[in-house]
């Protein structure tokens, strides 16, 4: 992964400087059992634990409140992982949806805007490849796909994800610098095969005005 990082070409102009300004972008992995949630250097997971249906929405809504809106001061863009449509049929897709959309709604009201990133952009964001563990026999394939993106939070942007939720965790990252990158304030280089992942992103119509 290192040598491909170091030989694949970079056209970013800039890249952030330590202590530099740059707006708040926070990025959701939302789970119903672990929901990663991260920004720029930083990542948590909320695990429900044994709440059930209202009662788990109803957290998991808070703790992602609580992230994204401190008093009067929210988020400037937020990026939610979408869904996996080849995961429909599985239990708890339903659940998962409703707090899908509460969430955004959530987001909507307060004005916060919000993007969509699909599983596979943000596997190639990280990694450069929708399907990075191709290689690997199919039972292992998601699991060390998962590891993957979890390296490349931890080696490239420098944010610790441990825990049961280290995934999830290392998922937001991604998610993060997605939007830290298409908002013009990237925080590391990241090489055109991976950079291609923005194009296909669900982005806002207004984007914020950024601050000194």
């Amino acid at each position: 992964m290192t040598a491909e990082l170091q030989s694949a070409p970079v056209t970013l102009p800039s890249v952030q400087a330590a202590g530099e300004w740059q707006p708040c972008v926070v990025g959701l992995d939302l789970s119903l059992t672990s929901t990663g949630i991260a920004g720029s250097d930083w990542a948590r997971a909320f695990r429900p634990g044994r709440r059930r249906s209202h009662e788990r929405l109803d957290w998991l809504l808070a703790a992602v409140a609580l992230n994204v809106k401190v008093g009067t001061d929210s988020a400037d863009l937020v990026v939610v992982e979408g869904a996996a449509y080849a995961q429909g049929g599985q239990a708890g897709h339903h659940e998962l949806a409703g707090l899908w959309w509460l969430v955004t709604q959530y987001l909507w009201r307060c004005r916060i805007p919000y993007a969509v990133v699909t599983p596979h952009g943000r596997t190639i964001y990280a990694t450069g490849r929708a399907n990075p563990a191709q290689d690997y026999p199919r039972k292992d394939r998601a699991r060390v796909a998962k590891g993957m993106v979890r390296a490349v939070a931890v080696e490239r942007y420098g944010v610790e994800c441990d825990g049961p939720g280290r995934y999830d965790q290392a998922d937001a990252t991604i998610l993060a610098a997605m939007g830290l990158d298409w908002l013009g304030y990237p925080t590391v280089p990241v090489p055109d095969t991976h950079r291609r992942a923005l194009e296909a992103v669900q982005w806002p119509d207004l984007i914020p005005i950024a601050g000194n």
